[in-house]
Order: structure tokens, then sequence, then C-alpha cells
């Protein structure tokens, strides 16, 4: 059977305009068993489209590890180090993520307690809430109708490991319910209605694209510098009420209270990723773990009137580079460009991390969680007690690192 492929369902919110190319079901084809031939055609199905959704998928952690894998195959580790997020208490990551000990570089994540579960005894699982990580919260009376965006985010260390290429997500148990409303609580009066528990997405492209010419010029000439242990130093910070980025109240953690960090395993990358084969351009930045932004002067030759940092520079205050970066990225998360999965059970989404920008999102109630308990699925979990979502996530530390615009792409857009 012939691999069929489908645009993704898009919610009322969403400007069709802006999809044509984002997203694709894929039918006819086990993810889990791959031929080398259609591999390769998955392989540019994704990287074209950015998303890839396959419904009813049966996938053992290994064939998740290694379907992640073949994306990269020189890769090995975990995207943050294979059991780092367990150890690394202080980390903002360490609440979120249990690593499945016979395949550690496949992670569990969801909500409720799990028990032998795939070698993992006891896993208790909770769901990321914004009131443990924003400034302001919904107030309580509000906060199962209302929610908002988690942390916008790639998947990544940013410090001595390179960004995964590819993200899978496998969801085991999926909670059912009501749509929630997303809150962006910026002074637009912007709102997103969506899914119970969706992961959010949008295009990197779409960001850099809808930039004026200003901010194109900006970003085809921009670096960022991520701080050291970027999810260490930011766990005392608060995040901003759309989850793209950090208020800056000078609480992140100094260098000297960090865990051992060596300056050369800094990271410093390009504000625009070349996508592998496609050859666009994709504004990838992590705004919460960004510390310096340089840009380089305009090339010689180049129109300077209205451009902004015309002889480069070079930004170490943190409030002006975070105000920046959110300039750039804010208009690309507006409703209409925003992607939020509804997901069912086995649905299994492939995503080009080195292209998309996503984010967890939800609140549960005590009664939503309960409406779960004894939850059972094609794999075996075990008792499980107060449960409401079962995810599986795999992504690889990279063997290469992202490629940046070309000569040819920083004259055209400078």
């Amino acid at each position: 059977m012939a691999i069929e492929v489908a645009p993704l369902p898009l919610p009322p919110s969403a400007d069709p305009t802006k999809f044509v190319d984002f997203g694709r079901e894929v039918k006819g084809v086990n993810p889990g068993s791959l031929t080398p031939e259609q591999f390769q055609e998955i392989r540019e199905l994704l990287f074209k489209h950015d998303a890839l959704l396959f419904r009813n998928a049966d996938l053992t952690p290994e064939q998740q590890y290694l379907l992640t894998k073949a994306f990269d195959p020189a890769s090995e580790s975990y995207g943050h180090g294979n059991n780092k997020t367990g150890e690394t208490k202080k980390s903002i990551l360490h609440p979120d993520l249990k690593t499945i000990p016979r395949q550690p570089q496949v992670q569990l994540i969801g909500n409720g307690t799990v028990y032998d579960h795939e070698g993992l005894a006891e896993a208790k699982l909770k769901h990321p809430h914004h009131r443990t990580f924003h400034k302001t919260a919904i107030p309580e009376e509000d906060d199962l109708n209302f929610t908002r965006f988690y942390r916008w985010h790639i998947d990544a260390a940013l410090y001595d490991l390179s960004p995964p290429m590819v993200t899978t997500l496998y969801g085991l148990k999926v909670p059912a319910g009501h749509t929630q409303t997303i809150r962006y609580d910026d002074g637009t009066g912007d709102e997103l209605e969506v899914p119970l528990g969706t992961t959010a997405f949008v295009s990197g492209h779409t960001m850099f694209e809808i930039l004026p010419e200003e901010l194109k010029s900006v970003a085809v000439r921009g670096k960022v510098q991520y701080a050291p242990h970027p999810y260490v130093w930011m766990a005392p910070a608060h995040a901003m009420s759309t989850g793209l980025g950090i208020e800056t109240e000078n609480l992140e953690l100094p260098a000297s209270e960090l865990p051992a960090w060596d300056k050369e395993k800094i990271k410093t990358y390009p504000l625009l990723w070349k996508n592998p084969v496609t050859n666009n351009l994709h504004f990838q930045v992590h705004p919460c773990g960004v510390q310096t932004l340089i840009i380089d002067p305009l090339p010689a030759g180049t129109k300077r009137e209205g451009a902004l940092y015309p002889e480069g520079a070079h930004l170490t205050d943190l409030k002006e580079v975070r105000e920046l970066i959110y300039k750039m990225q804010r208009p690309a998360i507006a409703p209409p460009l925003v992607y939020p999965h509804d997901w069912s059970e086995k649905d299994l989404v492939l995503f080009h991390n080195r292209g998309v920008l996503h984010s967890v999102v939800g609140a549960f109630a005590p009664d939503q969680v309960r409406a779960f308990h004894q939850a059972s699925t094609v794999r075996t979990f075990g008792d499980v007690h107060e449960l409401t979502d079962l995810v599986s996530q795999c992504n690889l530390a990279a063997s290469t690192e992202p490629v940046g615009p070309s000569e040819e792409d920083v004259k055209k857009y400078a």
C-alpha cells in the first residue's frame, strides 16, 4: 500500500493561508517498521511539512527510539543527556520527565501515578501548570476553563549537546474533556480555544516570513548565546504570560551557583536555521534561555536607510535582548498562526525540532483525573492510579549543529 498524505485538520481559529505547507497526516504505513524506501519518503515529508501525524500507531519504546534515531543515525543520547533530567534537581525540567530505564532516550510525560510501567516501578507524573512558572496566573476560579501556553520552546539542552533534529511524541493515554481557552494576558486581548491537554505548534519559517524587512535584516545577521545550564539558570525566574520568554527581574542564578560549566560548551546559534530539504529559513530561538544577542554589521553595499544596528551590535543587557527577541517572535504565536493538536490515543506525532516551536498547554481538575483511574492501552501498564494522560517522548542530541543563513541569504534579507 502506498503512503498517503492529507493536510492536518485545522481549527476554525487557524488562518489556512498560513498552513498550506505545514503539517500532514500520513496513512498506509506502519511507523514502527518502515522500509528504507518508506523512511526516505517520510523524511522528505517531515522536513517539507514540519509535523507528521500517524493515527492508531502501535509503537514500543525501542521502535520509537529507532524511528527517531533514523533521522540522525550518528545520534545516540537523549536531547538533554541520558538520565540527566533526573539528576539535575534544580532544573525546571526535572519534575516533567521520567526516563524509561531500558531505553533511556525515551521519556515518559503526563499526569498521574503509574506503577510497573516499562521498567519504572513507580512514576509520579505531573502535567506542567503555568502557575508554577509564570509571573502571574489565571485566577483559581477560572483555572478549569482558561489556561495559558506554559513555555514556548525547542527541545534542546542548549549547553554541550546539539539540538535534536526530530522529536517524536506518542500518546498512550489521552484525556477527553471540554475545550479550554488560552489567555495571552498581554494587553492584546488575544485568546484561543484549544482541546484539553493540547500540544501547540507554530512554524519557525512563518515566524521569519511575517517579519517586516528591518527585523528580517536583524534575524539574518543575528546570533544568540545561551546561558550555561540554561534550565538551571532560569529556574528561579518567572515566565511571561504568553509563555514566550522570561520576565526580567534579575532572579536568574548567578554563574557561581550553577553546576560546574565549561565556557567551550556554551552554545551560540544563529537566529535562523536552514531547512535541509527546502532550504527555507526558520526562526529557531528558545526565548527563555537566551543571554546575549550578537548582530553582524550590514554587508558592504547594503542599503542602510531604515536599517537596525547597521554597524552590528553585541547586546548583553537581558531586558534589551529579551525585548528584541520577543518583538520578533510574538507575531507568530497569534491565534491564527497556532496549530493546537487534538490528541487521540495512539497518535504518533513527529515534528521537525529545528523548524517549529511548541508548548505544553492545559490544566486538569481532580474529577478529570479520577475519570481515568485504572486506564490501560495497547501497551501493558501494570497498575495505573489517578491517571489523566500518558505520553512517551523521544529526541536525540544531534550529531551536527544547525546550519545558519548562507552568504546569499544575508545579501537577500539584510
